[in-house]
């Protein structure tokens, strides 16, 4: 990148020419008001200063009269910031600085140079108003009784002698200022803001090559501090995105796994009884044939089951579906649910307890779904309850959420271990890896789908396990 695409040398040359005119126009004004005030001669008035170099040359004179008037005043009164031009009577004329002499001036000189030569006072000072500088002071240079000359001195010095008078010292301290000011603001102001923009670009360019771990310094309260911190914020936004897109991916992948797993489970126990029955070299009896067909029937119905399932959590998770929101008692889900249960919990020697708190009579909610989510929960509550105890549902008013339900599905079993405790809502999650058909009628969706239903409600399902007692707990929104 060239130099002066640079932000940085923008605004530094902008910088340095911004003070370089403040500084001029300062100069000139502070010339010019000086010329105005009249105050070019501290500690004394343009009468006595005028005294003062007539008596000086008139000594210089008086020692030498080939004295160089001149290179004199030039040398003697360079400093002064006072004008004054001296018009001896040989002719000479000389100024103090380089302003033009007024003619109207020149001739007020020469005729004072006239009358003193005719007629010789003692020194003092004159005062005549001509033309150009206005009421100047004339005293006359006096060399052994004679007048060999007059100096006049203006009460105030004009602004272009002024201007040129000061003009190197103002552009020395002009120079100075610049150089100082170019250097504290580049080791106070753009060296800390470059350091820090570079540290923010630095932290960009790691971030796109994929680094998403890049933080840029946050330090101060000023722009570049925001800027960092917004980039920090947007960095993390992206981290945090790009890890739930992986988790995402990790989860799809393992969802598929799963599905396949489960959908080829049955499909090759069909296959196999399909094969046996379908070879001509193998005698069947009647009775193995029913038995091998009746297992092909309840495989294709298992099959059944777990598509069912996987569409019907996928509509639930995808906000598919519309929920008819009414007012449910929840008696009559219990009843319902005792109803389904009714013929297994007897053969299991299991029995059903229901109840239902004052306050937590009616839940609002899609009925058919809310029936759904407790069926499922019964079910899986009476796949591990031992003959001889009690699966409970009850209803209460959940503490602390305005009017919210708690509807909680407790057995009696031996209890789900800690460790498998925050996955049983997972798809296809059991407690047995090895996940072997036979051992468990469920799918692995069914938690998993009572999670979805209550989610979609506004609610949250909970579980917790001891041996002895497991419990899953929903609480629903009034």
């Amino acid at each position: 990148m060239h130099w002066h695409r640079s932000l940085y040398w923008r605004i530094a040359i902008g910088g340095i020419l911004f003070l370089a005119a403040m500084l001029a126009v300062q100069a000139v004004l502070f010339t010019w008001v000086l010329s105005r005030s009249g105050q070019t001669l501290p500690g004394q008035s343009p009468s006595r200063f005028g005294q003062t170099v007539a008596i000086d040359l008139a000594n210089a004179l008086g020692s030498d009269p080939h004295f160089d008037v001149e290179h004199y005043i030039q040398e003697q009164y360079a400093r002064v910031a006072h004008p004054f031009f001296v018009v001896l009577a040989d002719g000479r004329i000389m100024a103090s600085g380089g302003e033009p002499i007024p003619e109207p001036l020149l001739r007020l000189a020469r005729g004072r140079l006239h009358r003193r030569s005719e007629h010789v006072e003692p020194p003092r000072p004159e005062r005549d108003e001509g033309s150009g500088f206005r009421a100047a002071r004339t005293m006359p240079i006096v060399v052994d009784g004679q007048v060999t000359g007059v100096v006049v001195v203006p009460p105030r010095a004009p602004f272009g002698f002024l201007l040129w008078r000061f003009a190197p010292t103002l552009s020395l301290v002009a120079g100075g200022v610049l150089v100082v000011g170019a250097v504290l603001t580049s080791v106070l102001v753009f060296g800390p803001a470059r350091r820090r923009l570079r540290a923010v670009e630095s932290a960009a360019r790691r971030l796109g090559s994929g680094d998403l771990r890049a933080r840029a310094p946050e330090r101060g309260g000023d722009e570049v501090a925001a800027v960092a911190r917004a980039f920090n914020a947007m960095a993390g936004d992206l981290a945090a995105r790009a890890d739930a897109l992986a988790a995402s991916d990790k989860a799809r992948r393992q969802l598929l796994a799963d599905v396949s797993h489960e959908l080829t489970t049955p499909i090759t126990a069909m296959r196999g009884y399909l094969e046996t029955l379908t070879m001509p070299e193998i005698a069947l009896d009647e009775a193995t044939r029913a038995r091998y067909l009746a297992v092909i029937s309840d495989e294709t119905s298992r099959l059944e089951r777990i598509i069912g399932d996987l569409l019907d959590l996928a509509r639930l998770e995808g906000g598919g579906g519309a929920l008819t929101v009414d007012e449910v008692p929840v008696a009559q889900l219990f009843d319902r649910v005792a109803a389904r249960h009714e013929h297994a919990s007897r053969t299991a020697n299991v029995a059903i307890a229901t109840t239902i708190a004052a306050g937590a009579e009616h839940v609002r909610g899609d009925g058919a779904r809310l029936e759904q989510a407790l069926q499922n929960l019964a079910a899986n509550a009476m796949r591990y309850a031992p003959a001889g105890s009690t699966l409970r549902l009850s209803a209460r008013p959940a503490e602390g959420a305005g009017g919210s339900v708690a509807i909680a599905v407790e057995d009696e079993g031996s209890g789900i271990a800690p460790e498998h405790l925050p996955y049983v809502f997972d798809r296809f999650y059991k407690a047995d890896a090895s996940r072997s058909a036979g051992e468990s009628d469920g799918s692995g969706l069914g938690l998993s789908i009572v999670k979805a239903i209550v989610e979609r409600h506004g609610g949250r399902i909970t579980a917790s396990s001891v041996p002895g007692r497991t419990s899953f707990e929903i609480v629903l929104p009034c």
